[in-house]
């Protein structure tokens, strides 16, 4: 899948953080948020949770290529005025996934 390749070659150049722009997503969340307006939007999720959560939010074989290779993952909104440069200047809007349990 294209999310696949973009982990190989994440890892492959040795990134240090892979982002994962969507369209009308801006982020994780515990459902979808379409269907279930409750749904829980996470800050931060390890890869483990994610996992263990069954959460869609790539296939999991590149899902566990990042895990295993310790590439994050920040998942937000393309087309939200802002996004990009608030993940340069660390002021993101979206969803870091990673190895680590705290944001």
């Amino acid at each position: 899948t294209t999310d696949t390749a973009a982990s190989l070659r994440g890892i492959e150049i040795e990134a240090e953080l892979l982002l994962m722009a969507k369209y009308g997503v801006d982020g994780v969340y515990s459902e979808d948020p379409r269907i279930n307006k409750n749904a829980k939007k996470f800050k931060h999720i390890s890869y483990q949770d994610a996992l263990t959560k069954k959460l869609k939010i790539m296939d999991t074989t590149a899902l566990a290529l990042c895990m295993d290779n310790d590439l994050p993952i920040v998942v937000f909104d393309m087309f939200k005025k802002g996004n990009l440069k608030g993940i340069i200047t660390g002021d993101q809007n979206g969803t870091l996934l990673s190895n680590n349990n705290i944001f």
